[in-house]
């Protein structure tokens, strides 16, 4: 295995959305003339072979359709506590996973999952059934703005992947009742304009229209911007999202436009090799 080779991984169980997660993962792997693995997870070793036979022509549809190098990992354990340790092993820079939406993301990322997501030093991209766009590219990535500690952070990990890809970025502002919290929120978006301008990074801000359900307008702005990713940062230690089941959260997640959402830890910072701590 070469280590200077750019590798993505992508849990697959054989569903139509995991081969909608190949897709994307192909995508990337491509703009940094990378390769994708696939992992799957056994419960017994007698089902090791008939699960690479599996994978092994899903390796050859994607090498003929894609035209790149695809490999075959199977694993006899618990995916949710095996992703994380084979993203490491093989050096991947994004772990493309794929979820039914919100009905999905309640039978397949349970608490092993978040714990998971959240302790990987390793981006996860959260895609559903809709494919990437025809473009080599992420034209469109929203990023959306409150008063939280971690949005220079979000604007790195912006910054960073936009310079990639050549990206316009969507900064989607909260509003806050309360004017201590926009008083904030304003030093906030100041910041994020004159960081773009030293980064030369192509941007532009839209307010939320009120206080108050800022996911759902976060998720409506970025279906009528026609994003092709939504890039969000872990608020809290320890979770992927505060109270995700039954939260606003999840309409990020799960939304209904099925646009991918980038989703890193606060000590990470995303750059064009892979992923540092911080």
């Amino acid at each position: 295995m070469d280590k200077n080779v750019y590798k993505v991984l992508v849990p697959h169980d054989f569903t139509a959305v995991a081969d909608c997660a190949v897709s994307h993962a192909v995508k990337i792997a491509k703009s940094f003339d990378g390769e994708v693995y696939l992992l799957h997870v056994v419960g017994k070793p007698k089902e090791v072979d008939a699960a690479k036979e599996k994978l092994e022509k899903l390796v050859q549809e994607a090498d003929n359709k894609y035209g790149v190098n695809t490999h075959v990992i199977v694993r006899i354990g618990n995916i949710f506590e095996d992703i994380g340790d084979v993203a490491k092993e093989i050096g991947a820079g994004y772990i493309v996973m794929g979820t039914h939406g919100a009905k999905g993301m309640q039978k397949i990322m349970g608490s092993h999952a978040l714990k998971v997501i959240s302790h990987s030093k390793v981006p996860f991209i959260i895609v559903q059934e809709k494919g990437p766009s025809s473009t080599d590219t992420y034209d469109d990535i929203v990023v959306p703005i409150d008063y939280s500690d971690v949005t220079k952070q979000k604007l790195t990990i912006a910054a960073n992947i936009a310079s990639h890809f050549n990206s316009k970025i969507h900064i989607f502002a909260a509003k806050e009742s309360d004017q201590f919290l926009q008083t904030k929120l304003d030093r906030e978006l100041s910041f994020a304009k004159n960081y773009f301008a030293e980064k030369s990074i192509n941007y532009s801000i839209e307010n939320a229209a009120q206080s108050g359900g800022f996911k759902k307008q976060l998720v409506k702005f970025a279906s009528r911007t026609n994003a092709d990713m939504i890039a969000i940062v872990n608020t809290r230690e320890g979770a992927l999202l505060p109270d995700l089941f039954g939260s606003e959260e999840q309409e990020v997640i799960a939304n209904d436009a099925e646009i991918p959402v980038l989703i890193t830890n606060p000590t990470q910072k995303i750059v064009a090799g892979g992923v540092m701590g911080t």
